[in-house]
């Protein structure tokens, strides 16, 4: 702190924005740590769930709230129904097919959603500290000529001030670039679970489409 009030205004103004990056990083951390686990889990379940149907209709009965799982059921549902049995089936899977992905997309950039300030301050974090650093180095050289001597205690002060900004960059940016890749992999992990229940849908509907081809109720 002593370091901190001793520093120039501008150096201050780096010390404190790299402090609130900071902050912001690790507010992102928990918050996407909680609707990752949470969205993990609910496709997971509403995945096994729509594997377990015999049905469009039964498995949009047992569907739990408004997961992307139950919106691509209720989707698939509306399709099979505006598609009468005069329509071909080949052309019903494909029109599912695209509503399913457009779901899938957008469910997966809700994922993704604030990750994209981890990546800015992981590549950006490091520059401005070292633009503190500099800007101190500076103030600390015309000090030095100010006072006419390069003694060691007057010069010492104003260079660790100066560091203290590389390190604030780097405190800020090294989280950052973790926290971004391990939310990376899990948003991969997450596009997996989304395509293993889109594909279950498919397979319902052309269960039913089969079902109806065979004359039998849907």
């Amino acid at each position: 702190m002593g370091m901190y009030r001793q520093a120039d205004a501008v150096v201050k103004s780096v010390m404190l924005g790299l402090i609130f990056a900071s902050v912001v990083t690790w507010t992102i951390l928990v918050v996407k740590l909680i609707e990752f686990a949470a969205s993990m889990s609910g496709i997971g379940r509403g995945a096994a769930r729509i594997e377990a149907a015999e049905s469009l209709r039964s498995a949009l009965v047992r569907a739990d709230g408004r997961g992307p799982d139950a919106r691509m059921l209720r989707a698939a549902a509306r399709e099979l129904n505006r598609s009468g049995p005069e329509l071909s089936a080949q052309g019903v899977q494909e029109r599912v097919s695209s509503k399913l992905s457009q779901i899938q997309a957008r469910a997966a950039r809700q994922m993704n959603r604030g990750t994209g300030v981890l990546a800015t301050i992981g590549s950006t974090a490091p520059f401005v500290g070292l633009f503190g650093t500099v800007w101190g180095i500076m103030n600390s050289f015309i000090g030095i000529s100010e006072a006419q001597t390069t003694n060691l205690a007057v010069v010492a002060p104003g260079i660790a001030e100066a560091l203290l900004a590389t390190a604030l960059g780097l405190v800020a940016a090294i989280p950052a670039v973790v926290i971004y890749n391990v939310f990376a992999r899990a948003s991969g992990g997450y596009r997996l679970r989304l395509g293993e229940a889109a594909s279950g849908v498919e397979r319902l509907v052309s269960r039913d489409l089969d079902r109806r081809a065979a004359g039998m109720v849907v």
